[in-house]
């Protein structure tokens, strides 16, 4: 077995926890067998719960078997990120040079090594993550790489003390982990005070754990003990009573009680019944200081350095505490015998034990104590957190030299992705600089993501103190996209404009090349955050049109440039306007772009149809949020393709895109405040026909105030006029898009092809013979065409002068409007213009003109994925006289948008873990889907699958050289 999964040397047996440990033996058969279990052990002090769990950990023991990742954690790192993570896999020995190279780093694990070194500097070539999720995900893969070898198995001793981060991350594993053979087991105690208690909470919430709770010991079990303790004495009548009586049956307090006993010489008699009613309360601390008061006073020195400073370096042990090396390994043996310190490390066997020694020194002796630990720790090259963990232990304000270790160790838990970590120590630099601005800026960045609205209050605090134009101007910007995160985007827009015109008046008319970039990088997030909510939106447009393209050049010109592009495009400039503006945005050889720029850049080509350039940047952002793990971008640019896809007539892409980013945020937090993906999804459903659950994909939107947003409101709109159409509610459905009309007027937004909700009404104004109603929706939406000036748009706009025409006047513009559309991306509308078409020359009587249009029209829409036109223009084809079987369903049509997502990946030549990795699903997950796939595929493997996803079906049999 693996040095990692050895369990530990057999330890005593356990007086009164057998039915504990058969309860854990049952846990652990679970998780054997794939099925996760979280298991809390919880108790008061000394009620044996670390006895428990080395009992369990042993040899033999029910654990035996499984890769066993065991450690503890301490009141001193409850402060410090990821703490927990590195004393559950420091056996692991994966930050050394050689550990770097384990194949359990694998693929996305890798990104797990900020969390598990000590000091993320030392790791060569390890830049800073990008953000919270991306050290999860890589926890959750090294995880799975150690299952791959075997169930596992994570024993966390002391939660009480656990970090915020590692039960964050424990919470993630074990959301992801159906089917995976995992046992958590966390024991915590009851009545302490909780390093991270919300954190804690959440994870008992999420998980409903089995608990494990451990009492007192009865009378029954106190005998035993005691027999332990004294073999072959009989106790006398009323001591074991009376040794109930005092500890509570705690095992620690009597174990520790009957210890002092024999080590007096006294045993089970009436002596020792004297005894322990001498001691009564507080016998731990009684039986230290009894202990003591009989050695040296070096021995109470080594122990205090012990409480400090843990199972360190001799020489700093006695450097500490102002003693010799030689009396501390003496001084560690003295109280290793007498039960005081562990026998595996220089640590107090109990916290209890720690208090015991500490508290005669009194808060202020214990601080100066800590500080001294601090500063010895930082002399010999010990890491800031390191460091700063003694500093936090010490309350009030400390000095010059502790702040700047707080604000180094802020530094190192940011390179490490420990935003609560980051947050702690700069709130405790903030007591003794109230009034910095950096570091009420440094506060709000890592609040920004756990608690974005005290962010925006402290962002908005440095920017009021900060009096350098320049640092002003950084700051607003900080402050805006964090008043973006939390919905209050006009705040951001009024911080920046003012902080712009401050800036100019600063700068004066000739800036250094750094200022113009500061400028611009200021000027291009205030277009990001005030294009956000329809209420700055108009000002922002006005702003544009006086604004100077830069060339693009610097990151923060591409920025701009991108914005400006979408924003021209919805404020009726030219199509070919936009469409230069992108280009020299994404033109950036062997520069990374920002999604900042990639995203607004593909939209403006999208809506010119230039739909490959918009596709590249597209798969640009989703390439390089896959790499670093950023899920929200990922989940964004996936749910903008999927609605760039349908906009174009590839549904099943779009369906395939849309569902694939909602199993994704089925999995997060934040999964309830996003809108595009569940607008996508019902759009898609819709396409095909399937109404019910299109509603229920439009319910399941949470997002408040959403008619405040720019974008996403109209294409929500959008999907819920078309939903209300498919549904039979047509003036509902009128309703919906002349209310969508209505707030596009409002915000300033005017493209033909962005939210074309005048083409809808005229359609469905048509339909119902409301001419004039219907003239006028065609009629605006030319006026918007003509400005645009693309293929798309004039079509969209003779197609919807063709519905608003009675009967055969229609035919005239709609045979223009299939010449237009056939010549664009827009496929939907083109069927959707053949099938107008052949209704319009059937009611001019010639027939057969108008069965040939129907059919064209049917096998348009069916290769596009759009069942339920489809199956419209066939209904009029046999009404018209024509043949045609019914639509029905291939076996493509039959697989949901993540399986199609899947098999196209695999089929493509993609392992199930590259897969997975790429999606931010569980390995099971792809396994699931896969056999999926293959069942409503008819397939057995995968070298089948791309010929069945070319065909629509399953392959042709191979016949034998004898077959008929």
């Amino acid at each position: 077995m693996s040095e990692r999964a050895r369990t530990a040397p057999s330890a005593p047996p356990l007086v009164g926890r057998a039915r504990h440990l058969e309860a854990l033996a049952r846990h652990a058969e679970a998780a054997r067998a794939g099925r996760p279990r979280l298991v809390l052990v919880d108790g008061p002090a000394g009620a044996g719960k670390t006895a428990l769990l080395r009992a369990a950990v042993a040899d033999g023991g029910p654990f035996a078997g499984m890769t066993v990742l065991h450690g503890g954690c301490r009141a001193v790192d409850a402060g410090t990120g990821y703490s927990g993570v590195r004393a559950l896999c420091a056996r692991l020995g994966l930050t050394s040079r050689k550990g770097r190279a384990s194949h359990l780093l694998d693929g996305g694990a890798r990104r797990a090594l900020p969390a598990l070194a000590a000091d993320p500097e030392t790791l060569e070539g390890l830049g800073a993550p990008e953000g919270t999720f991306s050290v999860l995900q890589g926890l959750y893969w090294l995880a799975v790489n150690l299952m791959a070898e075997g169930p596992l198995v994570l024993v966390l001793d002391d939660a009480h003390w656990c970090d915020e981060r590692s039960l964050r991350w424990l919470d993630f594993l074990l959301r992801r982990a159906d089917g995976l053979p995992l046992l958590v087991v966390a024991a915590h105690r009851t009545e302490a005070g909780l390093g991270a208690p919300d954190a804690l909470s959440d994870l008992a919430a999420h998980h409903l754990p089995a608990s494990l709770r451990l009492g007192p010991l009865d009378t029954a079990e106190v005998t035993e003990l005691v027999a332990r303790v004294f073999p072959g004495q009989r106790p006398e009548p009323g001591f074991v009573t009376r040794l109930v009586s005092v500890t509570g049956g705690s095992p620690l307090d009597a174990v520790r009680l009957l210890r002092d006993l024999r080590t007096a010489g006294l045993g089970p008699d009436e002596a020792g019944t004297r005894q322990i009613a001498e001691v009564g309360g507080r016998i731990v601390a009684a039986s230290v200081q009894g202990t003591l008061v009989d050695q040296p006073g070096w021995v109470r020195e080594v122990l205090l350095a012990l409480a400090v400073l843990g199972d360190e370096d001799t020489a700093y042990l006695a450097a500490l505490v102002g003693v010799s090396a030689l009396h501390v390994e003496e001084g560690v043996e003295i109280l290793r015998q007498a039960g005081l310190v562990h026998r595996s490390r220089r640590e107090p066997v109990h916290d209890l034990v720690r208090a015991a020694v500490l508290d005669p020194l009194g808060a202020a002796g214990v601080a100066a104590l800590r500080l001294r630990a601090a500063r010895l720790l930082s002399d010999i090259g010990r890491s800031p957190e390191e460091t700063a963990a003694q500093i936090l232990a010490v309350p009030g304000p400390v000095d010059a030299w502790a702040t700047s270790v707080l604000r180094a160790a802020a530094a190192q838990a940011e390179q490490r992705g420990a935003p609560e970590a980051t947050a702690r120590y700069l709130e405790r630099v903030r007591e003794a600089e109230p009034d910095d601005p950096d570091v009420l800026t440094r506060l709000g960045k890592a609040l920004a993501e756990t608690d974005p609205r005290r962010s925006v209050s402290l962002l908005h605090d440095a920017h009021t103190l900060t009096t350098d134009v320049r640092a002003r101007t950084a700051t607003a910007v900080q402050l805006a996209l964090t008043c973006l995160s939390v919905q209050r985007s006009p705040d951001g827009t009024r911080v920046l404009a003012d902080a712009l015109a401050d800036l100019d008046a600063g700068l004066g008319a000739d800036p250094e090349p750094a200022d113009r970039e500061l400028r611009t990088l200021a000027e291009s997030a205030l277009l990001i955050v005030g294009a956000d909510e329809k209420s700055t939106l108009p000002e922002v447009l006005r702003r544009t049109r006086d604004l100077t393209p830069p060339p693009g050049d610097t990151p923060a010109e591409r920025q701009q440039l991108a914005m400006l592009s979408v924003l021209g495009a919805v404020d009726g400039r030219p199509a070919a306007e936009s469409v230069r503006r992108a280009r020299r945005a994404l033109r950036a050889p062997g520069v990374p772009l920002g999604a900042w720029s990639l995203l607004p850049a593909s939209l403006a080509l999208s809506l010119a149809d230039e739909n490959q350039a918009a596709d590249d940047a597209l798969e640009t952002v989703l390439r390089g949020s896959r790499d670093s793990a950023a899920v929200w971008t990922y989940v964004l640019a996936l749910s903008t393709r999927s609605l760039y896809r349908l906009e174009n007539g590839e549904v099943a892409d779009a369906l395939a895109d849309a569902q694939t980013s909602l199993e994704i945020l089925g999995q997060e937090r934040w999964g309830d405040s996003t809108t595009m993906p569940h607008t996508a999804y019902a759009a898609a459903l819709t396409e095909r026909g399937e109404v019910a659950r299109a509603e229920e994909a439009l319910a399941a939107i949470k997002r408040p105030h959403l008619d405040r947003f720019a974008w996403e409101y109209h294409w929500y709109l959008m999907a819920r006029g078309r939903v209300r159409a498919a549904r039979g509610d047509l003036d509902g459905a009128l309703d919906t898009f002349r209310g969508c009309g209505d707030s596009l007027a409002s915000a300033g937004l005017g493209n033909p092809v962005f939210a074309p909700w005048w083409l809808e009404a005229a359609c469905l104004l048509g339909g119902l013979g409301r001419t004039a109603e219907a003239r006028e929706a065609a009629e605006h939406g030319a006026r918007l065409a003509a400005r645009w000036d693309t293929p798309r748009a004039h079509g969209y706009a003779l197609l919807a002068r063709g519905a608003a025409a009675p009967g055969p006047a229609g035919a005239g513009p709609l045979r223009e409007a299939v010449a237009l559309l056939e010549s664009s991306p827009a496929r939907v509308q083109h069927a959707r213009a053949l099938l107008l078409l052949g209704r319009a020359v059937l009611a001019g009587g010639a027939v057969r003109e108008a069965r040939d249009h129907l059919r064209e029209a049917v096998g348009l829409a069916r290769r596009s994925g759009c069942v339920a036109l489809a199956r419209q223009a066939r209904e009029d084809l046999v009404a018209a006289g024509g043949r045609m079987r019914e639509i029905t369903a291939s076996p493509l049509d039959m697989l949901t948008g993540t399986e199609r997502t899947v098999a196209g990946l695999v089929a493509a030549g993609a392992g199930n873990r590259e897969v997975a990795e790429s999606l931010f699903v569980t390995v099971r997950t792809i396994e699931l889907h896969l056999t999926s796939v293959y069942r409503k595929l008819g397939v057995n493997r995968r070298a089948d699958l791309t010929e069945a996803l070319r065909t629509g079906g399953p392959p042709p049999p191979v016949l034998s050289a004898s077959g008929p």
